[in-house]
């Protein structure tokens, strides 16, 4: 019990530190890319806050089993590394030990992950995609952040504003450009202000200012002061969750609605819980290190391993996704390996005379087959 407890704070002790190194860089490039849209219009800056804590929690289940696969391995290494290993096995405490105070300290990281995965990051993306396209469906004049040109949404009309007074919808000092069939038309004005009409319609209406139609120096060329002038906006009906992506709908949407797009994103969340369990226990015998030498390989050995397997289980999903492969049939292969390979790692470590290290069951392997073909080995 002694062990246990001390092993369960070293393990808490590295998680946490561990945890808040990964969740302070990744909250870093998060912020920096959120303020980069929002810095090109793409994003309201009201909805920075927000859209950062959207980002995050959609990383979160990476977070978690990657603090949880380098948390178990950094505490194994550690013991090795300081001979407490040595004592251990001396006292007959074999390795098989560490399975149960890892288990203890990870199956909770395991359910976090999976409710994450299945609940909050949906959610999480859904609230985001809201979000971005409720800002791409407001009105031009109120997309235009002061100081920039914007385009509107049909692609015709450049607005400019100087400054926003009061309300969001009444600027300062505007400039509309608007290219038109029979030549541009320039708009300034001191004021611009939106106006529904009680049929929906809406208007930009400008205040004391001027209008050039035309190119300068042509008989055609036309410039006018006005009181007062409306222009009719564009606009696009919100109709939000009509075109949301995959990755957003709820698990039980997913399930009520089986195809090979959202039997892909079941296939991504269902693989998070199953492959942070698979990688701790992976990290038990993965943590062997020679007190003699460094422990920066295995360190390096163990993000290796994980990018591999995040990378394999991104390849199972397009295979379903592509419609190359069936769910049924991508969707183990790849546990089923990494726990055998815990499995092996396991017999390889527990047996101290190494029956069971590669090249000796390759050697048995080998002498297997030439006792059926009847041949020397």
């Amino acid at each position: 019990m002694i062990f246990q407890r001390a092993l369960r704070r070293e393990l808490a002790s590295a998680a946490g530190a561990t945890f808040t190194i990964l969740f302070s860089v990744l909250a870093t490039w998060t912020l920096i890319s959120i303020l980069g849209k929002a810095a090109g219009g793409k994003v309201d800056s009201g909805d920075v806050l927000a859209l950062i804590g959207f980002a995050i929690l959609n990383y979160l289940p990476t977070i978690l089993i990657l603090t949880s696969f380098i948390s178990v391995l950094v505490a194994i290494t550690r013991s090795y590394r300081d001979s407490e290993m040595v004592v251990w096995f001396a006292s007959g405490i074999s390795l098989l030990r560490w399975i149960r105070p890892v288990l203890t300290f990870g199956l909770p990281l395991v359910a976090l992950t999976a409710a994450l995965s299945m609940v909050a990051t949906p959610w999480a993306k859904l609230k985001s995609e809201e979000f971005v396209q409720r800002f791409e469906k407001r009105e031009d004049l109120k997309k235009v952040s002061p100081g920039q040109f914007k385009e509107s949404t049909s692609s015709n009309r450049v607005f400019f504003v100087e400054g926003v007074s009061g309300e969001s919808t009444v600027v300062q000092n505007v400039f509309v450009n608007t290219v038109e069939k029979d030549g541009n038309t320039v708009v300034v004005a001191k004021e611009g202000v939106i106006e529904r009409q009680p049929d929906g319609s809406q208007f930009l209406v400008l205040k004391n200012g001027r209008r050039y139609h035309g190119i300068p120096g042509q008989a055609d060329f036309q410039s006018m002061e006005f009181d007062r002038y409306s222009m009719r906006i564009t606009t696009k009906v919100p109709a939000l969750g009509a075109d949301l992506p995959v990755d957003t709908l709820s698990t039980p949407a997913l399930l009520a609605t089986p195809n090979r797009y959202t039997l892909a994103e079941l296939l991504k969340r269902v693989a998070a819980p199953v492959s942070c369990l698979i990688l701790m226990l992976l990290a038990i015998p993965l943590g062997f290190v020679n007190p003699r030498a460094g422990s920066a390989a295995n360190l390096i050995l163990a993000l290796l391993i994980f990018f591999t397997y995040k990378n394999l289980e991104k390849m199972a999903e397009a295979a379903i996704r592509q419609g190359k492969m069936d769910f049924s049939a991508a969707s183990w292969p790849l546990h089923f390996i990494a726990a055998l390979c815990v499995v092996l790692l396991f017999a390889w470590r527990v047996n101290p005379n190494h029956r069971y290290h590669p090249l000796v069951l390759w050697g048995a392997f080998k002498r297997l087959r030439a006792a059926r073909k009847g041949v020397p080995a």
